[in-house]
């Protein structure tokens, strides 16, 4: 199996990126075989997997294999079970200790193409169908918070953030990590216009999944934060016609809403700084970018 050159180029990202990368070809050779697939088509990848089309016993399907080094996706088949193809792509097998998935194939097109809002109403309609009842395996968000904001805290004078932007975050972030209503329910985690498909069942299903046991409001940000060029020239206000669109077609709480955009925003921004503190080097073009994304919207979204 040829590994895309695009997903090759994770190595740049460490050692056990290095190592699963070489394990991948022989694995991907292995899952096509135990599972009777042939390759139906080009392999496709996504920031952390690998996707083969494939036919077998099921008809059409796709094969993805993820990187074993992402916690945030190691229980995308407990979610996926869950939904059992309930608004989001049906799963026909998976192995989780190889961090593979048998899942139905869906069309080439996502929301991309769509006028913004109307994309994020059309997220905000599957809100309802996928925030089940969380199985009692599921991993709770508040555990991941926690660590999240230890790290932060650790690191704030390192992060290019403003202060009070970090001082809010930690402030609402603890207090997330306190509620009980934020756990309980099965998030997505990563929502957004190229996580959703066109299908034949339905006009739209969800893909790729990061779940936890959470809280829906958790589930807003990645709406902001994509499809940023769009939003060139009205960047406040654009920021927060799309939050508004969404908090009201999903029913949320505006403030809880606002709260948790704050929260994951400035959390995204210091990951970008592990990153380059993982990799021994300074902030590049491209992270610092994405900081001043962060921060963007973190402040659109505030009264």
């Amino acid at each position: 199996m040829e590994i895309p050159a695009e997903l090759e180029a994770q190595r740049k990202l460490g050692p056990d990126w290095a190592a699963w990368l070489d394990r991948l070809p022989r694995l991907a050779d292995d899952l096509l075989g135990e599972w009777r697939l042939t390759p139906s088509g080009e392999a496709k990848y996504g920031f952390t997997s690998l996707v083969i089309p494939v036919r077998g016993a099921d008809g059409e399907a796709m094969l993805k294999i993820a990187f074993d080094g992402a916690p945030e996706v190691e229980q995308e088949h407990l979610a996926l079970q869950a939904w059992g193809g309930d608004g989001a792509v049906r799963l026909f097998r998976a192995d989780p200790a190889r961090r593979a998935l048998l899942l139905e194939k869906l069309g080439e097109r996502d929301l991309t193409g769509e006028w913004d809002l109307a994309a994020c109403e059309i997220v905000a309609g599957f809100y309802g169908r996928l925030h089940k009842p969380a199985p009692g395996r599921l991993r709770p968000l508040t555990g991941f918070l926690t660590r999240w904001l230890d790290a932060l805290e650790a690191d704030r004078r390192d992060v290019p953030v403003p202060p009070r932007l970090i001082d809010l975050a930690l402030a609402r972030g603890r207090a997330f990590a306190a509620d009980p209503e934020s756990v309980g329910r099965i998030v997505h985690g990563d929502l957004h216009y190229e996580n959703v498909l066109t299908a034949a069942r339905e006009p739209w299903l969800v893909i790729d999944p990061q779940p936890m046991s959470g809280d829906p409001h958790y589930e807003v940000a990645p709406l902001l934060w994509n499809r940023w060029e769009e939003m060139s020239g009205y960047l406040r206000e654009s920021i927060q016609r799309r939050f508004y669109t969404v908090v009201e077609a999903a029913g949320l709480d505006e403030d809880r809403a606002r709260d948790w955009v704050i929260v994951r925003m400035v959390l995204n921004a210091h990951w970008a700084v592990e990153d380059a503190q993982r990799m021994r080097r300074g902030l590049d073009a491209e992270e610092r970018d994405w900081i001043t994304r962060c921060i963007s919207v973190a402040k659109a979204v505030q009264r």
